[in-house]
């Protein structure tokens, strides 16, 4: 199965900016979105031979995920159960006969870590959620999870110690995550590749002198780990902020 998973930064503003050009062209069996910041109805958009599936966050022009799929789900989920966290949007589980297709938009801390204690009581929860799935069957987990987790997933790592996305409570709440029984796709395959972002800020070109931040990931239950074949960035894929990235799984 092809995978991919992409921060749109806006899909109304993303689709004028070459994304169904990309849809089409990489026929992933699953495609997902986060940061699609549209209400039902603000954009018709479908694709042949594709279900999709949206959760849209109450403040309009905001956070909100999106899945499109080829294989009909067995079950859709909105959310995670608990409404402090579901009315923003950020959670969309397929359940499919061999795994479950998570995708995930996690909150910012923002400025001045102002987000910092929910973003900790978030990531509990989530880390919970994706647990209890896993007692059924494997979990593939993706999205912009706003984190860079080592040092090698940014480029500037002893600037960046307070700020949002690389504090110590962020990365030792992904090192949780991973310590609980799941696995990093692209860090399994390419441990030490350097200067591999899907993240880049619009201001003082940082994309183009590749100033980045690796936030945008696939995540799956250890148990189908070796299942992996291939995880890619695609960084030349422009349209947004991020880049979209790809997991290949024989599942």
């Amino acid at each position: 199965m092809k995978l991919i998973s992409w921060n749109v930064n806006g899909i109304r503003a993303c689709v004028t900016k070459g994304f169904k050009e990309f849809f089409k062209e990489i026929n992933a069996d699953v495609f997902c979105i986060q940061e699609t910041k549209c209400q039902i109805g603000q954009i018709d958009l479908e694709f042949e031979g594709y279900k999709s599936f949206w959760n849209s966050a109450e403040k309009k022009g905001y956070s909100g995920t999106a899945i499109f799929t080829k294989k009909e789900p067995l079950s859709i989920n909105y959310g995670i159960g608990i409404e402090e966290h579901d009315k923003e949007g950020r959670v969309i589980t397929l359940e499919f006969e061999k795994f479950y297709m998570v995708t995930i938009y996690t909150p910012n801390s923002k400025r001045e870590l102002e987000r910092l204690d929910y973003r900790q009581i978030w990531e509990d929860e989530i880390r919970k959620y994706l647990l209890k799935l896993n007692k059924t069957k494997p979990v593939i987990m993706c999205g912009d999870l706003n984190v860079a987790h080592k040092e090698i997933d940014l480029k500037n790592p002893s600037t960046n110690h307070r700020s949002a996305g690389f504090t110590n409570e962020e990365r030792n709440k992904m090192t949780e995550l991973l310590n609980a029984g799941f696995t990093d796709t692209y860090r399994y395959l390419y441990p030490n590749r350097e200067n591999a972002y899907t993240w880049w800020s619009y201001m003082r070109k940082a994309r183009e002198k590749n100033v980045g931040w690796r936030i945008d990931y696939f995540i799956v239950s250890d148990d189908i780990k070796e299942k992996i074949k291939e995880a890619q960035i695609h960084d030349s894929i422009l349209g947004s902020d991020h880049c979209p990235v790809e997991l290949d799984i024989d599942i």
